[in-house]
């Protein structure tokens, strides 16, 4: 008799087989799923503290997904062998686990909350993000929690031109079109792809065929759930007084709060919203139930002032219609130090972006489940405090920062050159200087123009725009370049980079389940003509890439050497190498197929460099006249160094028209001369002339046959 009393949930899905098991491993949590796609298994568990955490007015959910280098059989890289800080990946996807499962808990639950996914097992094939998704859906459907889910999640992809589900990692490397998508039975509340500049249609169409696609696994979780759920928890009903609280302080406070939010300057709207809100508070003093109870309603009170405005007359916040784009201000190449650089403003949102081109050594090597590989396209997005003129802690970057630089990224990266192309690695960082409305939109485009102004050979330009909406029944507005109040009031955010030609990358939160396809197309459409917008005033400020890469940046030579002659190329130990570049002041990369990139800030340099390795690698060629230096004289003849490390022999009948009496009549070693190739001996040895050139100007003297 087993201890164990598993239940088990087995279905076919897009062609593999998807595994939800609980009751064997981590009982005490109060939901715990292995999940197994493939073989790629996770382990997500859910527990919730039994009582509220006291005084918050949020729900405290955290979100942890961590991979264990033992699930591809491997040991930690590097000094430390143990699993450290969490990795980009692991913030990245805890994001992407925490986005639609947040706005599904019960509004009244206030309980600390963590999810945990641990990744077990990766075959190599299947994604493990996807599978960490669905069960930690699965494990909080389990736990009794207030969790109104479940909900599936897919990853698709274009290939061919055909939208596929679940493509695995290596179909992935080909695809034009990487997207997660996540929702209920419902709807979609979640969206993160990168795309090869898909049209708006394209992509509407592969959010709606990864919905169709999770359908069965939100099935299989609801039957999974029938056999081994907890009994629910009750959720404390609202307080009776609360609706006697927002009654009153609307009567106090709505003609206040609805001429604050006429005011159209950010900081002074939020210094006259504060000033209503202390005397509204004011007046429950002597009441501390219902002072518990005013902040919140206070708030949701807020959110009716504002959505019914826009709704009632399509005036926003501070002023615009729904699809006007707040005014753009562009300078570009404005650090002069920096190989690129851009400050793009768009009203009271601005970043500062910097380009800086490096060599393969600055390249980020990453150590990643799936193997080391190497990335030569970095971007970092920091958030100063300063930026909403507040003050707090400056640091390691946050989940937000991580997850905003990374979305720029995605949004930017599709339009770089092949490495063949463009050798150089580059690293942007975005320095978010006034935020209010989406900063990493404006990342979005302060990178596309600091790298065109560093000399990156970008075909077209990128641009990001920050969408939101208003949805009350069946009436809906969509908000072009949504301000921060709106983000926060507002039912979703929707944010669309791309091109001229297409969609770059698309990311999208949504707070209510009742989206519509027709929404999403209003806004997807609305986005459109917003970016086009904001790339025609791009254009304004610089209209294409500069000719060439920055004066201050590094020059990369590329030439390609005899793969054999590597070896000679490096050296002993690298010591050729090593001399190389310390005498030229250059890097150099070296690689096994012969291909050799020489940098250098200088030019003369990066030709020194060139002309040596050349000499090393190359073949001596018959009948070639070379500069050479006497390196040792003997009887019969000179030894003359003409190539690279080379030594050719010029007998002592080739030194002069006359043949000398002594060899030192004629050369001493050290002397620079002038020397052809006229044979190579039986074992491969150089035998050069002097005679046969004019030392003056190098001119071949030799008679031609007849």
């Amino acid at each position: 008799m087993s201890m164990f009393k598993v239940t088990r949930k087995e279905i076919d899905w897009g062609g593999r087989k998807l595994v939800l098991e609980t009751g064997r491993v981590a009982r005490q949590a109060d939901g715990a799923v292995m999940a197994s796609l493939g073989e790629t298994t996770v382990l997500c568990t859910a527990v919730g503290e039994r009582s509220p955490r006291p005084g918050v007015d949020f729900f405290p959910l955290t979100v942890n997904y961590q991979e264990k280098t033992f699930a591809a059989g491997k040991i930690p890289g590097g000094f430390f062998k143990r699993e450290g800080r969490p990795s980009e990946k692991e913030t990245l996807v805890s994001r992407l686990i925490d986005r639609p499962i947040r706005p599904l808990f019960h509004k009244a639950y206030r309980n600390d909350t963590q999810v945990i996914c641990t990744v077990l097992c990766h075959d190599m094939e299947n994604d493990p993000d996807v599978v960490a998704m669905i069960g930690a859906s699965a494990a909080l459907t389990l736990s009794g929690l207030p969790f109104l889910g479940p909900i599936g999640a897919a990853r698709v992809g274009v290939l061919n031109g055909s939208l596929v589900l679940n493509p695995t990692l290596e179909q992935m490397k080909e695809s034009a079109l990487d997207l997660v998508v996540a929702g209920t039975g419902d709807g979609v509340l979640m969206v993160e792809s990168e795309a090869q500049e898909l049209s708006e249609q394209q992509m509407l169409d592969a959010v709606m065929f990864g919905h169709e696609g999770y359908q069965p696994v939100i099935d299989a979780i609801i039957d999974l759930a029938e056999q081994a759920a907890r009994e629910p928890r009750e959720v404390p009903p609202p307080a009776p007084e609360a609706e006697t609280v927002a009654a009153r302080l609307r009567e106090i406070a709505a003609e206040g709060l609805t001429a604050a939010y006429a005011e159209p300057d950010k900081q002074q709207r939020q210094a006259k919203v504060a000033a209503v809100k202390e005397q509204a508070l004011a007046a429950f003093a002597d009441d501390e139930a219902a002072l518990a109870l005013a902040p919140g309603a206070f708030k949701a009170l807020e959110a009716d002032i504002v959505r019914g405005t826009i709704l009632k007359t399509g005036q926003r916040i501070d002023g615009r219609d729904t699809k006007t784009v707040r005014p753009i201000e562009i300078d570009v190449g404005f650090l002069p130090r920096a190989h690129g650089s851009a400050l793009f403003t768009r009203g009271e949102t601005q970043a500062m972006v910097v380009a800086t081109l490096g060599t393969g050594q600055d390249e980020q090597i990453i150590d990643a489940l799936e193997g080391e590989y190497r990335q030569n396209f970095m971007l970092h997005y920091n958030f100063p405090p300063f930026s909403v003129g507040e003050t707090g802690r400056v640091g390691a970057p946050g989940r937000r920062e991580v997850g905003h630089g990374k979305l720029a990224w995605r949004s930017v990266r599709p339009l770089l050159p092949p490495k063949a192309d463009f050798p150089y690695t580059i690293r942007v960082v975005s320095e978010i200087t006034e935020s209010n409305g989406s900063s990493s939109m404006a990342t979005v485009c302060g990178s596309s123009l600091a790298m065109m102004d560093a000399g990156v050979p970008m075909p077209r330009s990128v641009a990001g725009i920050a969408m939101g909406l208003i949805k009350e029944g069946d009436d809906f507005a969509v908000l072009s370049d949504i301000l921060g109040d709106e983000d926060h009031l507002g039912d979703m955010d929707f944010k669309v980079a791309g091109t001229e030609d297409g969609v770059t990358a698309l990311q999208m939160d949504i707070k209510i389940t009742s989206i519509t396809k027709e929404i999403m197309e209003v806004a997807l459409n609305q986005a459109k003509d917003g970016r086009l917008h904001i790339l025609g005033e791009m254009g304004q400020a610089l209209s294409g890439a500069r000719a060439e890469v920055s004066g201050n940046a590094p020059r990369i030579t590329t030439i390609k050497v005899n793969p054999s002659k590597v070896r000679e190329v490096i050296g002993t130990g690298g010591k050729v190498i090593r001399e190389i570049t310390e005498t030229t002041q250059t890097k150099i990369d070296i690689e096994d197929d012969g291909t050799i990139k020489i940098a250098a800030t200088d030019a003369a340099n990066a030709q020194q460099a060139v002309d040596w390795i050349r000499g090393i690698a190359a073949d001596p060629e018959m009948g070639v006249i070379y500069t050479g230096k006497v390196v040792k004289v003997v009887e019969f003849g000179a030894f003359v160094n003409f190539l690279g490390s080379r030594d050719g022999l010029v007998h002592i009948s080739e030194l002069s028209k006359q043949r000398p009496q002594k060899v030192t009549d004629v050369v001493a070693q050290g002397d620079t001369v002038k020397v052809k190739v006229v044979g190579f001996d039986d074992r491969g040895k150089v035998k050069l002339s002097m005679k046969q050139v004019d030392q003056e100007t190098g001119e071949d003297l030799a008679q031609p046959a007849d």
